[in-house]
């Protein structure tokens, strides 16, 4: 060994080398969830099966559930079977389900978080975890503070010399800016609030992190990423399925709260930052603060934001309800399933230039896209018949399906005429990376057991994008019913008219 300790055989510049967790653990609360099920255990195997977790890692599931930890590893099983990314390998399994344990209880039971207790220094022991755990709260929000409270009861969110422990917390952050900053506070009250982890899935799929990527580490969009240059962005986030069973999450919280406020400010902040003098967790979110900081809200809120509700129609070949009919909805609720917004932000990067963010339920077809829309060439030497079918250039970053770039720009049409369409030069990571990517979660876990935060919102952000929120919120809540628009289309006329007005309209997706 080298004096310093270090491994003389690994070398900093080796890529081959992956970021692995040190010895650690996670306990998962409400274990018997979707999310859980579909996403969060999956993902735990997937980082085994590529080397990535410690070999004595443990999970711990804690459900109302009577279950043993032998039905508890059926469980995980079954549920990396169905949704794994990876090929299922008996001998990753072994090796994983020797740290399953499972504890049952409530979350006001002292005595669960006491075997919860005593089940985390039995594996310290038997796993050798190094005391490294981290709590995700896969739960309702309404029961975020009852289980951090019992964390903090129970010492077990002491950090004890050389070991850590970190708080996982989904989405939503509160529902307005006052129940935000209520929630941050009884968080940062147990855990520092470097070690609370706020997970925005999004911010864990490549193709957002690759917005950086292609930003940064290339000359040729970087000077024309500007107001001299761009004409307008439009963020999209559309779903083709309706709420599902979710009717109990999603009425009153509806698509602004539960999209616009996290997943596409946060998209719109990547967009449109200053380059961060590194990717230090510290010095991106000062470059996004500054962003959303900036962010100015229209001043007639009435004709620059729009919210509808899906009516019945008929989707993909079958008919299906509108939101006031759906089961368990009010049909007076005047929730929105669809929400637009146009946005400036007060900088010299972009003053004038409009965002326009719209998210919806049951629109055409599920795409995410973030399409920045340059200005038209200042002198056309075309004859005006030459360019009809000229579009604006535009550059297009595809986070989910088909994630990619797409560059749209004007070419001759082949013959004897000066004819110019528009054509698109297509990069799809299916077909230039031979590696498929890891799912956002597995990303994501592995970034909170090495306690790097750069993909994770600070809660100074979430603050601030509810500030950007609240005043449409109110407003909406104030003035009438959301429009109607029928499922399978791409949202209300209004929608469409808010542009108009400013002469622009809506890429189709």
């Amino acid at each position: 060994m080298s004096v310093n300790g270090a491994n003389p055989l690994r070398d900093a510049q080796d890529r081959r080398l992956p970021r692995i967790a040190g010895p650690s653990g996670l306990v998962i609360f409400g274990v018997t969830g979707d999310l859980s099920r579909k996403k969060l255990m999956p993902a735990v195997y997937d980082l085994a099966n590529r080397g990535l977790l410690p070999p004595g890692f443990s999970l711990i599931g804690f459900a109302r559930r009577e279950w043993q930890d032998e039905d508890f590893a059926q469980v995980v099983h079954d549920a990396v079977k169905q949704h794994s990314r990876t090929p299922f390998r008996e001998e990753v399994w072994q090796q994983l389900v020797q740290g399953c344990r499972f504890v049952q209880g409530n979350f006001d039971d002292d005595d669960a978080f006491e075997t919860l207790k005593s089940t985390i220094e039995e594996l310290d022991k038997a796993q050798g975890t190094g005391g490294n755990f981290a709590f995700y709260l896969s739960v309702p929000p309404k029961f975020f503070p009852k289980v951090v409270q019992q964390l903090k009861k129970h010492g077990l969110a002491d950090q004890k010399e050389g070991s850590w422990r970190r708080a996982v917390i989904e989405k939503p952050f509160g529902h307005d800016l006052k129940s935000a900053q209520e929630l941050n506070q009884i968080v940062h009250e147990v855990f520092p609030p470097n070690e609370v982890f706020r997970i925005d899935h999004y911010l864990g799929k490549e193709t957002v992190q690759n917005i950086l990527a292609l930003r940064f580490a290339n000359t040729m969009f970087e000077p024309i990423w500007n107001r001299s240059y761009v004409d307008h962005v439009q963020i999209t986030m559309a779903e083709d399925i309706g709420i599902g069973g979710r009717a109990g999450y999603y009425d009153g919280i509806g698509a602004a709260r539960d999209v616009i406020q996290n997943h596409l400010l946060q998209l719109l902040a990547l967009t449109a930052m200053e380059e961060p003098g590194s990717f230090h967790p510290k010095a991106l979110v000062a470059e996004k603060l500054k962003v959303l900081t900036a962010v100015q809200l229209p001043d007639d809120l009435g004709k620059y934001t729009v919210r509808g509700q899906y009516s019945a129609a008929w989707q993909g070949g079958e008919k299906v309800v509108g939101y006031l009919e759906e089961e368990g909805i009010d049909p007076n609720s005047k929730t929105d399933t669809y929400a637009a917004i146009k946005l400036e932000i007060n900088n010299r990067r972009w003053a004038g230039v409009p965002f326009y963010l719209r998210t919806g339920k049951r629109l055409g077809r599920r795409v995410t896209e973030i399409a920045v829309v340059f200005k038209r060439a200042p002198y056309l030497p075309f004859e005006s018949g030459a360019t009809e079918e000229l579009g604006q250039n535009a550059l297009v970053i595809r986070v989910q399906p088909d994630e990619g770039i797409t560059v749209r720009f004007g070419s001759k049409v082949p013959g004897t005429s000066m004819e110019v369409r528009d054509v698109t030069m297509d990069f799809a990571y299916g077909e230039s990376f031979t590696e498929s990517s890891p799912e956002a979660y597995e990303r994501l876990i592995l970034d909170v057991l090495l306690g790097d935060a750069n993909l994770f919102p600070r809660h100074q952000e979430v603050e601030l994008s509810w500030t950007i929120l609240d005043p449409i919120e109110e407003h909406w809540e104030a003035h009438g019913m959301p429009a109607q628009y029928p499922a399978g289309t791409w949202g209300p006329v209004e929608a469409d008219e808010m542009l108009a007005r400013d002469g622009r309209s809506w890429r189709r997706p």
